[in-house]
């Protein structure tokens, strides 16, 4: 059975310095960006388009996307392997090519380290990673590679090098 979702968000320009878009260098790349109920977000673009560095830009916030659905996503499998998971992080990098005015991302790699209550077999980690990643919604909506590399921990061994898989 199919189920359609829909989303809404407010995207609002904030640059307009008096003259509009009277020339590159004459507007500012803020924005704002809200839905129903939630915390807005102050955006801009990258600093090398002009945009200010202390704002999110539209390329963190896709790898954002990707990296919470795949962490959701995870989470989700876990539970239905019987797997508990105790802490999960991820530090995401992204790759994007320009190409004159405009370009593309070129991957994605999602570095999760997950934390589990017990050890588990290495090919059930790497299977709750494929599973996750099939599901993902956001990394089925991109035209690029997301590549994972996953490192499992247990709870006690936090910050050691400790292999977690049987």
């Amino acid at each position: 059975m199919n189920h359609e979702h829909h989303y809404r968000v407010d995207v609002a320009w904030l640059g307009n310095r008096g003259t509009g878009t009277s020339g590159y260098r004459d507007y500012g790349r803020q924005s704002a960006v809200t839905a129903a109920g939630k915390h807005g977000i102050e955006a801009s673009a990258d600093k090398p388009f002009r945009g200010d560095a202390d704002r999110w830009n539209p390329e963190e916030l896709l790898l954002a996307a990707l990296a919470e659905c795949h962490m959701l996503s995870f989470l989700h499998v876990a539970v239905t392997h019987g797997v508990v998971v105790t802490d999960y992080s991820d530090a995401a990098e992204g790759t994007m090519e320009q190409i004159g005015d405009g370009g593309r991302f070129t991957d994605v790699l999602l570095k999760p380290v997950v934390t589990l209550a017990e050890p588990i077999d290495p090919a059930l980690f790497e299977t709750l990673h494929r599973e996750a990643s099939e599901k993902c919604f956001i990394a089925n909506s991109v035209n690029f590679p997301v590549r994972h590399e996953p490192r499992a921990v247990l709870g006690a061994d936090i910050g050691t090098a400790a292999d977690p898989v049987a």
